[in-house]
């Protein structure tokens, strides 16, 4: 199922939130995560969506733009929160762009890489810990 991944790679079999209001970047977000075997459990493109989904969701992590069609996507970062969800946020400006109650968390500066993408995972996983 997941050509080339081993299957002891901390990201293979994830199951990942996507919430991203652009259809080219969530695209390309699900295309990365799945050339990492992780499995995209949602692709949400809007807050109240997200907020839905989570409702039944087994994930395992989260990718969260931060500002969703003009929305912030905060009340989906605290739900994953009060779960111990780990997640990352991506933004176009960066850690400026995330709210001082989230410092900590691993962010994806806009554009990015599927070696960015992959590192943020990796560090959001030992942020759980």
């Amino acid at each position: 199922m997941f050509a080339g991944v081993p299957a002891n790679d901390p990201l293979h079999g994830l199951r990942v939130l996507v919430v991203e209001d652009e259809s080219l970047v969530a695209m390309l977000i699900e295309e990365y995560l799945a050339e990492f075997g992780c499995i995209v459990a949602v692709s949400a493109r809007r807050v109240d969506k997200g907020l839905e989904s989570l409702k039944d969701l087994d994930i395992g992590a989260a990718v969260l733009d931060v500002n969703v069609a003009g929305e912030s996507v905060s009340p989906i970062a605290e739900v994953l929160d009060g779960r111990n969800i780990p997640f990352i946020f991506a933004s176009g400006y960066g850690a400026r762009g995330v709210e001082a109650r989230w410092t900590g968390r691993p962010v994806l500066q806009k554009p990015f890489t599927s070696n960015d993408l992959r590192s943020a995972l990796l560090a959001c996983l030992r942020h759980k810990s």
